[in-house]
């Protein structure tokens, strides 16, 4: 992949996802997209470019945003945030908060808005409190792995035995092992294709949490204020924005009070 090549390809990526790709990255969108260019029979660069660009659906650009698209997830990732949101929503339930949202802003394969939904049920108890957790991503690709619930025994290691137990059916499936995710966990979670980088966003519900963790690092800086301003617009005043530990949104909004490090407070 030549220079021109790459930085065509890096712009296209931008338009559609608001993903940034620095020079260094050309190695990996290289390895990435070769694989859906085996696929295609395609073996020049220059030949994709051409053919994503001209694919009248659009759907190629999807495939190829999907591809270059970042997914790490787990179950209980960064386990302090969920010990907080457990915290937070005690604190709205003695308040006589008795409908919740939440929205796990980038939710890959479903591991992090079903562990919300794990922590809330087990929070909300017998008590007479709903909550909802939109689950979003611009994959289609992980999103469908995330709407089918099933995780092998290495992904579902993190959840503990017993939580494990009550909120997930091991079975076989193809003569493999999986766990699946119980309706209790289906029908609290809902799942959109969505792009963080397409402003405003298209949600009306007033939100008590969001995750948001380990996406704004992929993002400049002018992508990055304007998501801080829509979370700020959509987060009820005493909401919670979760971000990953090794981001910051300190000097992109004045709404928002650090908690601690990667959990700030909508003021």
């Amino acid at each position: 992949m030549n220079a021109d090549t790459f930085d065509k390809l890096r712009t296209l990526v931008y338009e559609k996802s608001g993903i940034t790709l620095g020079d260094n990255k050309q190695a990996l969108v290289r390895a990435r997209i070769a694989k859906r260019m085996r696929q295609l029979e395609i073996v020049d660069y220059d030949e994709y470019l051409h053919y994503v660009m001209k694919e009248p659906s659009g759907d190629e650009i999807q495939c190829m945003v999907d591809a270059i698209s970042t997914n790490v997830t787990s179950f209980y990732r960064e386990p302090a945030h969920f010990d907080f949101l457990r915290e937070a929503i005690t604190g709205w339930i003695e308040k006589g908060v008795r409908d919740l949202h939440f929205w796990s802003a980038a939710s890959s394969t479903g591991e992090e808005p079903y562990t919300m939904a794990i922590e809330t049920l087990e929070t909300i108890g017998r008590r007479p409190v709903t909550a909802k957790i939109l689950g979003t991503d611009i994959s289609r690709r992980v999103l469908e792995t995330a709407q089918r619930a099933e995780y092998t025994p290495g992904q579902i290691k993190p959840v503990p035995e017993h939580l494990r137990d009550f909120y997930f059916e091991r079975r076989k499936i193809k003569g493999e092992t999986r766990y699946a995710a119980r309706e209790a966990l289906r029908a609290m979670v809902v799942f959109r294709q969505f792009n963080l980088s397409a402003f405003p966003y298209p949600l009306s519900s007033t939100l008590d949490a969001i995750f948001c963790r380990n996406v704004m690092i992929y993002f400049d800086r002018i992508v990055r204020t304007s998501m801080v301003h829509e979370f700020q617009r959509l987060l009820k005043k005493g909401g919670y924005l979760f971000v990953g530990h090794a981001e910051s949104i300190t000097g992109l909004s004045d709404s928002f009070m650090c908690i601690k490090p990667s959990v700030y407070k909508r003021v």
